[in-house]
């Protein structure tokens, strides 16, 4: 374990903030970069071309079979097999993307990068298959013509089709029958003020108020999408957090306490156990 969970930015000696590699020459060229745990500042396509592997993703091991699609939002805390495979890997940042207030919304509300029941894994059906395969040897042809005024967007509207085919794949197969609309709009917009915020803030009336809803509203909303209340998502990030910490430092109890925001060690130590039936200390042992 090091000090810190090691963040990887995007490479800064390519001419975008874009790129396709072949998953077996990086584990030739970033092998013990890949196998540890580590986040990265930007998103990935996981893309299983043969066989099969498995995928870490905050603790929890995500199957992949061959001609799989393994979606990553940036900054979460994941590792890939030991065992190297044989795929592609579509590395993008968000400004690439996001280029007019059109693309934030689709990658803010993307259900691929924003599953709200957790990471999107989809095994593509024949039809989005061979599409899949024609947008990625399409990409592949455009970067190979090096990069001009219009190379930009010709990519950008590329994975654009890539992550809107993806997420009919995601509809048409999730059996949570995922349906667009206020609700879970409110739970993504909830989300990403949760992120910024969880360290510092916990009470849910803060919450309500950034979305500038009742918080009888936003619970209707997180109820209705995840079955879960406003409190037990505040709960449930501040956990992965501490259990991050836990898991991938050095850090003291004490010290994860304080960046988590709670003043004494033993309100950490008391709110970890109510959540988990176990000490942080405990937690740490069991890895």
């Amino acid at each position: 374990m090091s000090n810190d969970i090691i963040t990887y930015k995007f490479r800064n000696n390519l001419p975008l903030e874009f790129e396709i590699v072949d998953v077996a020459q990086l584990y030739q060229q970033k092998y013990n970069m890949l196998v540890n745990p580590h986040r990265t500042g930007f998103f990935h396509i996981l893309w299983i071309t043969k066989g099969q592997t498995t995928h870490t993703v905050d603790f929890n091991t995500v199957t992949l079979n061959e001609n799989s699609l393994l979606f990553l939002n940036k900054d979460i805390v994941h590792s890939y097999s030991s065992v190297p495979f044989e795929g592609k890997s579509i590395l993008f940042t968000e400004d690439f993307f996001c280029r007019t207030l059109s693309d934030i919304q689709l990658l803010k509300n993307s259900l691929v990068f924003n599953n709200t029941y957790g990471v999107s894994s989809i095994e593509l059906g024949s039809e989005n298959r061979s599409a899949f395969k024609n947008l990625t040897a399409l990409i592949e042809q455009e970067i190979k013509k090096g990069k001009d005024d219009f190379t930009p967007e010709i990519l950008k509207n590329h994975l654009h089709s890539i992550i809107l085919i993806a997420e009919r794949e995601l509809t048409n197969k999730n059996a949570h029958k995922i349906i667009k609309g206020p609700d879970s709009d409110y739970v993504i917009l909830l989300r990403d003020l949760l992120e910024d915020n969880f360290k510092l803030q916990k009470q849910v009336k803060f919450y309500a108020s950034g979305l500038s809803v009742t918080e009888k509203r936003l619970n209707a909303a997180t109820s209705k999408v995840l079955g879960k209340t406003v409190k037990q998502i505040i709960d449930d990030r501040i956990m992965l957090e501490a259990k991050r910490l836990l898991g991938h430092t050095n850090d003291s109890i004490k010290t994860i306490g304080y960046i988590l925001g709670f003043d004494e060690p033993t309100n950490f130590i008391k709110y970890f156990k109510k959540h988990h039936n176990a000490t942080p200390v405990e937690f740490r042992e069991s890895l």
